[in-house]
């Protein structure tokens, strides 16, 4: 599975916000992205859902819909498919190219460098 940004978008407020209705998540990209119209938010999500991206309950009178991979599997997946394609696999190569490219602030490099202790040990 790859996700269309757009595709992406939706399964960030589902993976936010938990199982929803189109409305719901409609309302939430209108707040949070751009304006996006309804129908076009109910024919990606059935979309999805045939590509099997979205799971659908259709046990009550409102669909509700839910991710089919959890955040941190489908994250995993597309990191890997990026890391391999566009730094040979290197996640090295990556990490020197971000920190090149972004201010990091001395939090942030003391989060960094907490994760790699705890990988270490």
């Amino acid at each position: 599975m790859e996700p269309t940004k757009s595709e992406l978008e939706i399964l960030q407020v589902l993976w936010e916000h938990g199982p929803s209705t189109v409305r719901f998540v409609n309302d939430k990209l209108n707040e949070e992205k751009r304006a996006v119209q309804y129908s076009s938010t109910l024919k990606l999500m059935q979309i999805m859902a045939e590509k099997g991206i979205l799971l659908r309950d259709e046990s009550s009178m409102k669909h509700v819909y839910s991710p089919a991979e959890a955040e941190d599997r489908t994250k995993t997946a597309l990191l890997e498919k990026f890391v391999d394609s566009m730094y040979k696999g290197s996640a090295t190569s990556l990490v020197m190219q971000l920190f090149g490219n972004k201010k990091t602030s001395s939090e942030e490099l003391d989060e960094i460098k907490r994760f790699l202790n705890n990988l270490e040990k």
